[in-house]
């Protein structure tokens, strides 16, 4: 194996070779199997393009064989995300931290470098998992156990704070990391990425800890002021590089590789973006007429055709990037964090220029973005601030489902309209996973216990700590 650089997915390996014939993971292998992971096709261990929050934030319509989108099927697994990239993000930590391991793996970086980066991506995978979940195996995970205890939320919000901050100040001066197809060994974009999470984790508990003095306002201050700085332009987004070949883009597998046409873009979105009078309309489907939402089986293949997929044709390619976090959300987080008295920045300023990063990023710019911020439906001073952000923050996410349905339950902002042929017990928007029978089968008292914490069991209506009322 090679280690000229590695900064595309296809540059990567055998993980368990290196230059000494030892069994040590090559960790640039590891780091690089990681990455392609979180942005890989849910039904493996996909993080980026998981499709079922998409369904819950109305970003997409099932067309064929509605199930999840009318809120049916709701027991979820989460084991396949703690064996594959959280596992080798363990091991990239443990091999650059034991002391019989550390030289060897130096080769892919610096220990400090690669424990960093690692530890900015383990973040990230576990607020996307609790964020799904609510109360899961944390502090005893990866470590072996069969049986780990699940962790409360609030807790594991807390640590993944800590991991953050640590992570970004962790970073020296020696050899860049390789197997980083995001960044290249960039250390300070992966610093702004890591301040940019925390600011986004902070917000999150807005409705736990409101007030300017408390908790999560310092945290998002914190993350804010630190001299690395954080996401501000599109050449900061965190895009992972699909190459093309052996390694492709999950939406063009599905579309192009497997000929599957599931999913489609919801007409709820492109209802509201043609009420926006948006541009991004063009972009974010291949056609501009959505799939109406929410419909069973016997309504859904009713529909005439013309309806687009997800995304335009040129972005459904073998080679393009998937965006795990982008600067126009950072920004969104920045307008509401100095709307409600967190910062003293100017909310109406940055979320002008939020929506300008956003427009900039499908293309947009100049006499286009400036007219669509004049429109009374967009101008910040026409409307409820709190619910422009929240709407704006919402097309500007698209695709990322998860991040959208995760501020919705926030925020209730856009205000959606449960699917016409609910099947769940209660016809609302779920509000989390269930936990899957596989951990009722191996780990049956922890997963008990955590069930037991949740106002009303474990159901997909029951609130996780973050999401109030």
């Amino acid at each position: 194996m090679g280690f000229g650089g590695c900064e595309k997915i296809k540059d990567f390996g055998d993980t368990n070779t290196n230059p000494n014939g030892t069994t040590t993971p090559v960790t640039a292998g590891l780091l690089t199997r990681s990455i392609a992971e979180l942005g890989g096709r849910e039904g493996g261990t996909s993080v980026a393009t998981m499709t079922r929050p998409g369904y819950y934030a109305q970003y997409f319509s099932e067309t064929q064989y509605p199930s999840a989108s009318l809120y049916n099927l709701p027991q979820l697994e989460f084991n396949g995300f703690y064996s594959g990239f959280l596992n080798d993000l363990q091991n990239i930590i443990r091999q650059n931290t034991d002391p019989s391991t550390k030289d060897i793996v130096s080769i892919s970086g610096s220990n400090a470098n690669q424990i960093a980066v690692a530890r900015i991506l383990k973040a990230y995978a576990f607020w996307t998992i609790t964020d799904r979940w609510g109360d899961v195996p944390y502090s005893e995970a990866l470590k072996g156990n069969p049986v780990p205890k699940y962790d409360k939320q609030e807790d594991i919000y807390a640590d993944l704070l800590k991991e953050l901050k640590e992570a970004v100040d962790g970073f020296d001066n020696g050899l860049a990391v390789k197997g980083d197809v995001i960044f290249e060994g960039d250390n300070r974009k992966w610093q702004r990425f890591a301040n940019s999470l925390r600011m986004q984790i902070a917000l999150r508990m807005s409705k736990v800890y409101p007030n300017a003095g408390g908790q999560a306002a310092t945290e998002f201050n914190a993350a804010l002021n630190h001299s690395a700085g954080s996401m501000q332009t599109n050449a900061d987004n965190v895009a992972i590089n699909f190459p093309g070949g052996a390694y492709q883009n999950p939406w063009y597998i599905s579309y192009v590789v497997s000929a599957r046409i599931d999913d489609a873009i919801s007409s709820t979105m492109t209802d509201a973006l043609s009420g926006f009078n948006d541009p991004r309309l063009a972009n974010y489907g291949s056609t501009p007429i959505g799939f109406p939402y929410g419909l069973n089986r016997t309504a859904a293949v009713a529909v005439s055709p013309g309806w687009g997929l997800v995304l335009k044709g040129d972005k459904i390619d073998a080679a393009e990037d998937v965006i795990l976090m982008n600067a126009a959300t950072v920004l969104f987080a920045r307008a509401e964090a100095a709307e409600i008295g967190w910062t003293n920045e100017n909310a109406q300023d940055l979320y002008e220029e939020a929506i300008a990063v956003s427009m900039a990023q499908w293309g947009y710019s100049g006499t286009a973005v400036q007219t669509y911020i004049n429109q009374n439906s967009v101008r910040y001073d026409e409307g409820d601030p709190l619910e422009r952000i929240g709407t704006q923050k919402w097309f500007a996410m698209y695709p990322d489902g998860l991040q959208a349905w995760s501020e919705w339950r926030r925020t209730g902002f856009p205000v959606l309209t449960p699917a016409e042929f609910a099947e769940n017990d209660t016809k609302e928007i779920p509000r989390r996973y269930v936990y899957g029978t596989g951990e009722y089968g191996t780990n049956n008292a922890n997963v008990k216990a955590a069930a037991a914490l949740l106002s009303g069991g474990d159901t997909q209506d029951a609130r996780m700590w973050w999401d109030k009322e």
